[in-house]
């Protein structure tokens, strides 16, 4: 075994090591969770892997690997599990482009009953600097060191897109806006794919990444299961960028269970409606029981949804997942 490879493989097992004494000391428990199940979240952006089950008995019943823990990790928040945690292993279809997707990957899932996305900030910071500090970056210290830089998605617009995004609430408007920001945008885009287009083409790629950005507060538009922010157009979300990398997701969770219903049947259609335009994408069955959870009190709560392997990435200097993962699909497609 080469010395690099020793090397990358216990940083790996040590980076698992102190997420898991990180949070088990701040009274979060490690829960597991399944990678099958015969139902998933309705989210149109994320292509989900598709197989079966034959039982003995005959027939087959149709399953899908794991986008996420949330489906799951939701349902012993829901029992009463209190604060949770989990590194799991996460699928999607399609995700083999470019140094930052990989079909299978590590995901951290947390969740902190009473707390909101902003109370997740400081942990989150405080999980970074740790693993940062445990393992010296390759990069500048200074691009992963608190406090991390909050920049709401207003600000962020205005700053690097000259778009007052408050403002353009019409679809036509923001299509437009996107077209005279270089964005190939069609006349039958919906307002959020005139917004990501906009986003990755002017806002993205110009984010400072002199120390870490949290960018706040998505427009209530984009459909999430966060937490709209009353009276205002925001949605309570962040995302997470370390030297321009996004890493991280962070939502207070929506708990009404009207909007939750509302959520689950928009974009169980929306889903369906795609699937006619790429007949090839499996359509999961849309989890019956989860809107449920929600009727009986679902406990106010903040998650945070931290990629692993991005974070190592980041933290140890390499360009690509591939020099962090131990065999990244890519490696293998081309031996």
């Amino acid at each position: 075994m080469q010395p690099d490879l020793r090397a990358r493989l216990a940083r790996s097992a040590r980076f698992s090591r102190q997420i898991r004494e990180f949070f088990e000391g701040r009274g979060h428990v490690e829960v597991d969770t399944p990678c099958l199940s015969p139902y998933l979240i309705p989210e149109p952006a994320i292509d989900a892997f598709a197989t079966a089950f034959h039982p003995a008995a005959g027939g087959s019943v149709e399953l899908y690997l794991a986008p996420s823990p949330e489906l799951w990790m939701k349902r012993l928040i829901a029992a009463g599990s209190g604060n949770i945690f989990q590194i799991a292993r996460s699928f999607r279809d399609g995700d083999l482009g470019g140094p930052l997707h990989n079909p299978e990957f590590h995901l951290l899932e947390w969740y902190t009953v009473g707390a909101s996305c902003r109370d997740q900030i400081p942990v989150t910071e405080e999980l970074v600097a740790r693993l940062a500090a445990a393992d010296p970056p390759e990069v500048p210290r200074e691009r992963l060191a608190p406090p991390f830089r909050v920049v709401t998605m207003q600000e962020a617009f205005v700053e690097h897109a000259g778009l007052d995004l408050a403002a353009c609430t019409d679809t036509g408007s923001l299509i437009e806006a996107a077209r005279s920001r270089g964005v190939d945008a069609r006349d039958g885009w919906t307002w959020e794919q005139a917004f990501h287009g906009v986003f990755v083409a002017a806002v993205e790629p110009r984010l400072p990444r002199d120390r870490p950005l949290v960018l706040a507060d998505w427009p209530a538009a984009v459909p999430t299961t966060a937490r709209r922010r009353r009276g205002t157009p925001w949605a309570e979300r962040w995302e997470l960028y370390l030297d321009g990398v996004e890493v991280a997701n962070c939502y207070t969770e929506e708990t009404d269970p009207g909007e939750v219903a509302r959520f689950l049947r928009d974009e169980a259609a929306r889903l369906r409606s795609a699937a006619r335009e790429r007949p090839a994408r499996a359509v999961p069955r849309v989890d019956g029981g989860y809107g449920r959870l929600f009727a009986g009190g679902f406990p106010a709560c903040s998650g945070v949804a931290l990629g692993v392997d991005r974070l190592e990435m980041v933290v140890s200097g390499e360009r690509t997942l591939e020099g962090v993962i131990n065999f990244p699909l890519s490696a293998i497609v081309r031996a």
